[in-house]
């Protein structure tokens, strides 16, 4: 049976050093686990923040499940060394939206992650990488400070990240409608604090990626 791993790399509610993220107790356990489940060429792997971390997509998808806490985008980069390494089948990716929370710019969201792409595809050209949009948020439902008034950039950086996508040959898959009201929020029905997502919004997403898993 296919297998996969399922690496989760949240970025810290606020842009610290790596060094800083590395001491996080969570962080330690989880890295510490990765090292003794290494990545091999069957493997899919789930790239991506506290959103991918929350989800036990080993069990959504009857696969294997390995998770890790502590970075951002550019965290994403310094963490890709063990993937490459294994040279995983295939590679979801997600983060962007803890970027957008410290002021970071759609353009340079898109850039980070276009260079993260590249480096798999010279490291581990026969991976098969896909690239998925960042999700709405909703600060109806709890007040996220330092995305207020920023929803518009999650949309702008979507559509710099498709044309990445587009630009690198990598697969394109676009989340974002399934998780948006009609004022541009993430659904009140999917999340119990504005951000993350509840079990129902998980079932959307494991769906939506089912066809690519296969």
């Amino acid at each position: 049976m296919k297998r996969i791993a399922l690496l989760a790399v949240t970025a810290l509610m606020c842009l610290i050093a790596m060094a800083q993220a590395n001491q996080d107790p969570y962080y330690a356990r989880r890295a510490t686990l990765f090292d003794e489940l290494p990545i091999g060429k069957k493997d899919i792997v789930m790239l991506g923040n506290s959103l991918t971390d929350g989800c036990e997509f080993n069990e959504l998808l009857n696969n294997r499940h390995i998770g890790i806490v502590g970075d951002i985008v550019q965290g994403l980069i310094d963490r890709i060394g063990p993937i490459i390494e294994g040279q995983p089948k295939k590679l979801f990716i997600m983060s962007g939206v803890n970027d957008i929370s410290h002021d970071v710019t759609a353009d340079s969201i898109a850039r980070v992650t276009e260079k993260l792409i590249m480096m798999v595809k010279k490291g581990s050209p026969r991976t098969k990488i896909y690239l998925q949009s960042l999700l709405p948020f909703n600060n109806d439902v709890r007040e996220w400070k330092l995305l207020k008034g920023r929803e518009h950039v999650v949309v702008e950086a979507n559509a710099l990240l498709e044309q990445v996508a587009r630009r690198q040959g990598v697969t394109w898959i676009n989340l974002y409608p399934l998780f948006v009201d009609n004022q541009g929020k993430l659904r009140a029905d999917l999340t119990n604090d504005g951000l993350h997502l509840m079990g129902k919004g998980y079932l959307i997403w494991r769906d939506a990626i089912k066809p690519y898993i296969k």
